[in-house]
């Protein structure tokens, strides 16, 4: 472990006046061109509005002031923030005759995180949170305690409409959940209302936020974050505080993953610049790893994370070889070797006005000189622990041998298969029905359970643009096995073959042959079983929802999805007199083609269910336990949700 001093402190509450806060430019572009500066005017630019006032708040404690945050969707529509920081100054800034709190919440690139003093390191729109907020807001109200005194100003569309005023009694206590916040002896407020005319939607999504919030306690340990949700018919709450900062998470990505040894942790500050970084390898074969700058979560990753994989090969080899495991003839572990079974999380904190984004996102970390400076650091961390911690060493050495050797298995057969042209698409699946169409942005590939369906679904098709290739049962469970087995099971051989981009590190996702994936399984257990596995196996893909009963009355036809939809089609169709016939489908095999084709694959009446990979830390969560070694928690989620289970029996 690697343990350095603390960042430098910001200003003290009584040192953070009007002097710290600079302007560099006007609000007006704002409510043009908003997405210029929030991403989108949709569901995704809508949270990250709340996530810039969530994260002034989270600059106070990154800064060493606030200890809590309180975050609040409430019952009108409007969102509120709460910090027990040092509150933004509301004294006169004299160039402008105007108070600091005016200016930082109507100027573009107003805020102590501008020249360096009142901020060390902070996240959000480089300090053009609060004023593109508050031009995007219908209405927005802030009020500031410091100084034994409560000052207030509001504002419409980013012009204010009263002065910063002293106020006698505080609004605190308006917000809904808010109750603990009154007594905060310094600290800021924001509540403001997403403008409809700017936003397609203006509805919060509490488990988007959640989720926000959940990272950012996990980044900054001994901070309390409060969300409730206030809303009518969505009364909800959750309170997160995390003593181990990212250790924390490292062992949550490892819940029920068989960790190998105690989660390492290094710490290291060189100059303004300070990284930690923690890991711990698994029994599994999956690699989780975050990272992190300041609050931003940089899922493209970035020169930060080349630094530690760089760190990480060479730490591991250069002590495989010290004890004799690795030969100095040239043996030696690659890059990724070292990702089966790893959950890490890198994190850099930084000043504000270095970092260097690729891409409006943030996705991606630019800086050239941070990869040497975390390589270094890395390094440096995992020699100490090496050499002190040996036993715990060795289990992470027989991991990574144990992936090294299934890695040359894997490229064996998969050399095999590439030797044939299988995997590049040149010699297609027998079973593989195939479109008539090139294009892949409009051609389907359903993978239908069972050869009996895919028959019929063959039959009902539009060969113009959909291809079927049947599943033959239950296939491997993914969760379980290397790329070499996956490679060898015929099943998803001919999956891989019929994408045609290949698998693992030389994918070619240019060379998907269908752009929609839709799996299709029968309506009961066995088939969710495949369902699930199938999508174990992919990253996103498409779920045909097949009929569970056809009802018919003379001529009129009708498909029910679930029991509720057949009552609803049922009452609507007793206006008549005629007898109403009920068809309960088991399988897809029941169907003819026609009816096929008219429940679950033309697609003006089919019924699809989007998979997508909201939340990464609770779909991998859910996949470990559901599919992975360790019996008991899978018990325990089937005995909590038996009674809520709708099953086909």
């Amino acid at each position: 472990m690697v343990l350095t001093k603390t960042a430098q402190k910001s200003p003290k509450s009584s040192d953070y006046s009007a002097k710290h806060i600079q302007v560099l430019e006007g609000l007006e572009p704002v409510r043009k061109r908003p997405a210029m500066y929030i991403g989108s005017t949709d569901a995704i630019g809508l949270h990250e509005s709340l996530r810039e006032i969530i994260d002034n708040a989270v600059d106070e404690a990154l800064a060493g002031f606030a200890k809590n945050i309180w975050i609040t969707l409430n019952a009108d529509g409007s969102a509120t923030v709460i910090d027990d920081g040092r509150g933004i100054p509301v004294d006169i800034m004299p160039q402008y005759k105007k108070s600091a709190l005016e200016i930082v919440m109507t100027k573009l690139h107003a805020g102590g995180k501008f020249g360096g003093s009142a901020y060390k390191i902070s996240g959000g729109l480089h300090g053009v949170g609060s004023s593109v907020v508050n031009a995007l807001s219908s209405f927005m109200w802030i009020e500031v305690k410091r100084n034994g005194k409560i000052y207030r100003q509001e504002y419409e569309k980013g012009i204010p409409k009263t002065s910063v005023k002293e106020v006698k009694s505080s609004n605190f206590s308006r917000e809904a959940g808010s109750g603990s916040a009154r007594q905060i002896d310094t600290g800021t407020v924001a509540t403001f209302f997403p403008d409809k005319k700017i936003f397609s939607t203006v509805e919060f999504d509490f488990d988007t936020i959640k989720k926000a919030v959940r990272e950012r306690a996990y980044l900054i340990p001994k901070l309390y974050f409060h969300l409730y949700d206030s809303r009518e018919g969505k009364k909800n709450e959750v309170n997160y505080y995390f003593e181990g900062g990212i250790t924390s998470l490292v062992e949550k990505l490892n819940e029920n993953k068989g960790p190998l040894h105690e989660a390492i942790f290094i710490l290291k500050k060189e100059g303004d610049v300070e990284i930690e970084v923690s890991m711990q390898y698994n029994n599994g074969y999956a690699e989780n790893v975050q990272s992190y700058v300041n609050v931003i979560n940089t899922v493209n990753g970035g020169t930060h994370l080349t630094g530690f994989r760089m760190a990480l090969t060479r730490a591991i080899n250069d002590y495989g070889k010290k004890i004799g495991s690795l030969k100095d003839n040239g043996d030696s572990i690659a890059g990724d070797d070292t990702k089966e079974g790893l959950s890490a999380v890198v994190f850099v904190k930084m000043p504000q006005d270095r970092i260097q984004f690729e891409g409006q996102t943030k996705g991606r970390l630019g800086n050239s000189e941070i990869q040497p400076i975390v390589q270094a650091s890395v390094k440096e961390g995992l020699d100490v622990y090496f050499e002190e911690n040996p036993s715990e060493s060795r289990k992470i050495l027989e991991k990574v041998y144990l992936a090294a050797k299934a890695r040359l298995a894997a490229k064996a057969a998969k050399e095999a298969i590439l030797r044939k042209g299988a995997l590049e698409g040149s010699s297609l699946p027998g079973k593989l029905a195939d479109c008539q169409e090139k294009d892949p942005s409009v051609s389907e590939l359903y993978l239908v359970e069972g050869d009996s369906a895919a028959g019929t679904a063959k039959g009902g098709r539009d060969r113009k643009f959909q291809a079927i290739l049947p599943i033959g049962g239950k296939i491997l469970n993914t969760e379980r096995a290397r790329l070499d087995k996956i490679i060898e099971h015929e099943e998803l051989k001919n999956v891989i073959i019929a994408l045609g981009m290949g698998i693992g590190e030389t994918i070619k996702f240019e060379k998907l042959r269908y752009h929609r994936i839709i799996i299709m399984t029968d309506a009961d257990v066995d088939g969710e079983h495949i369902e699930t596995l199938l999508l174990t196996f992919f990253y996103r893909q498409y779920i045909a929802q097949p009929p569970l009963y056809k009802l018919q009355r003379g001529k009129d036809i009708k498909y029910a999805y679930s029991d509720e939809e057949k009552e609803q089609v049922l009452k609507q169709m007793k206006n008549g007199n005629a007898n109403i016939s009920i068809q309960r489908y088991k399988g897809l095999g029941e169907m003819n083609k026609d009816q096929l084709w008219d429940t679950t694959m033309n697609p003006v009446n089919r019924i699809l269910k989007k998979v997508n990979i909201e939340d990464a830390e609770e779909a991998d969560a859910v996949f470990t336990m559901l599919m992975g070694d360790e019996v008991p928690p899978r018990k325990q989620f089937i005995q909590s949700n038996a009674r809520t289970a709708t099953l086909d029996i």
